[in-house]
């Protein structure tokens, strides 16, 4: 099937499950409380559904714009700014006429079971399928290194033993630790045998992302390519899975990481590419995307271990699992109100991008997890039209003993509906920008 295939049906599998889940999340408190729902709907029936049912006094359905979904509340401010109903006066079984705590509960309701969700699928990851780690006995030719970062003191070849004096398991964690999480020492043992604890400067991550260096450590493979997408200026010049590259441009290739540099040098310019396939050796002519990139990963040469867990170890594990995704997707969150990360914001195709090209239960169940944190953090973020937007106004009233009047929260409603079309509209823009003409 189709790679571009399989990621959308993970996509929507994926995001089908989340919306229901989440909009139960306020569905279960609203009717505890006696509070009646209207409407209770997978994506937005704009115009019509593709399907609707009433059950009891709420109508189920499935939209046919799938950007989210809903449930329709009586009583309350919503997107569906229903003005007429608001006008009325208020009925013992509407929102507005529960106590301010009820009412928080059923507003936080579907954050909650996102954040729940996500926790328990890396719970069930870590029991069924275990953890896989790269360790540095597994990367007997270790890692190559950047050139701000030799200034430190590593050096091509390095193993990574420690980070902060403690044990690393998984080596392939480094970048991302030194990107968004405290690391003040690192431990290596260099290709001469000699063990050597580096100091971290301070801030290490913010230098990072403002010199463009977010993978300063590279696995040392060959250059052999393991996955070539057809959309891309490899797949499109015709270099295959298997092929193993001998010099680009006329500069000999050793190892995969010689490949970036002589790549990001040539941007939209026309190279030549060697390389041996079945002990035959061919020549191209690939010109790298505007990102200096080609399109390819290659293969491992390294083993990838699998750490086991019973089920008392996977609670754990995956509880701290969650935790650390929920901490390093807040942390890096600030970078977005930058110029550099506000163009590399994303829309669904983004997000589509995140699941594995073949299907992969592991994968995908991996991917749900991290979409449902995100959707968590995203949805308490104070903006009107989000639930974060009325835990605030609920908070306001439960501190002060006053309500917002009806018309403050209808155009309060309006202006943060308006910024979430618009960061919609920009995130799949950018999405759109990017497969035209990157």
């Amino acid at each position: 099937m189709d790679p571009f295939l399989v990621k959308a049906i993970q996509l929507l599998l994926s995001l089908s499950l989340l919306i229901v889940l989440h909009e139960l999340g306020h569905f279960i408190p609203a009717k505890i409380f006696k509070t009646r729902v209207e409407k209770f709907f997978l994506f937005f029936d704009v115009k019509f559904a593709l399907f609707k049912k009433k059950i009891g006094g709420t109508v189920y359905g499935i939209g046919w714009l799938p950007l989210g979904g809903y449930v329709k509340i009586s009583g309350m401010i919503d997107e569906s700014m229903d003005k007429e109903q608001m006008e009325k006066p208020p009925e013992p079984w509407e929102f507005r006429s529960k106590p301010a705590w009820q009412r928080l509960i059923i507003m936080l309701g579907g954050v909650t079971v996102n954040l729940i969700l996500g926790f328990l699928i890396f719970i069930m990851i870590m029991f069924v399928w275990g953890e896989n780690y790269v360790g540095a006995e597994e990367m007997p030719e270790g890692f190559a290194v950047v050139d701000e970062f030799k200034e430190y003191g590593f050096k091509d070849g390095d193993r990574i033993l420690q980070v902060n004096g403690e044990d690393f398991q998984n080596s392939i964690d480094v970048n991302k630790h030194l990107f968004m999480r405290d690391v003040n020492s690192i431990t290596v043992l260099h290709q001469n045998g000699e063990q050597e604890t580096i100091n971290i400067p301070e801030n290490i991550g913010e230098s990072m992302w403002e010199e463009g260096i977010m993978m300063p450590f590279i696995p040392i493979q060959r250059p052999i390519l393991d996955s070539v997408l057809t959309e891309k200026p490899a797949g499109i010049a015709g270099l295959k899975k298997g092929d193993s590259l001998i010099s680009i441009n006329e500069q000999e290739i050793g190892y995969w990481h010689e490949l970036a540099p002589i790549a990001s040098e040539n941007k939209g310019k026309e190279i030549e590419v060697i390389f041996k396939r079945d002990n035959e050796i061919k020549s191209v002519m690939v010109t790298p995307d505007e990102e200096g990139k080609f399109g390819v990963t290659p293969q491992s040469n390294f083993d990838i271990k699998t750490q086991k867990y019973n089920l008392a170890e996977s609670v754990k594990e995956g509880f701290n699992y969650g935790y650390w995704t929920l901490r390093d997707y807040v942390y890096q969150f600030k970078y977005v109100f930058t110029s550099k990360g506000a163009s590399q914001l994303g829309g669904f195709g983004a997000i589509g991008g995140l699941f594995p090209d073949t299907w992969n239960w592991q994968g995908f169940w991996y991917t749900t997890a991290l979409i449902s944190i995100i959707l968590a953090f995203m949805n308490i973020l104070p903006i009107p039209a989000l639930d974060g937007g009325h835990v605030v106004f609920l908070l306001y009233e439960m501190v002060t003993g006053r309500k917002p009047n009806d018309k403050f929260m209808e155009i309060a409603q309006m202006i943060g509906f308006f910024i979430l079309i618009a960061l919609v509209l920009y995130a799949n823009g950018n999405d759109v920008y990017r497969w035209l003409f990157e």
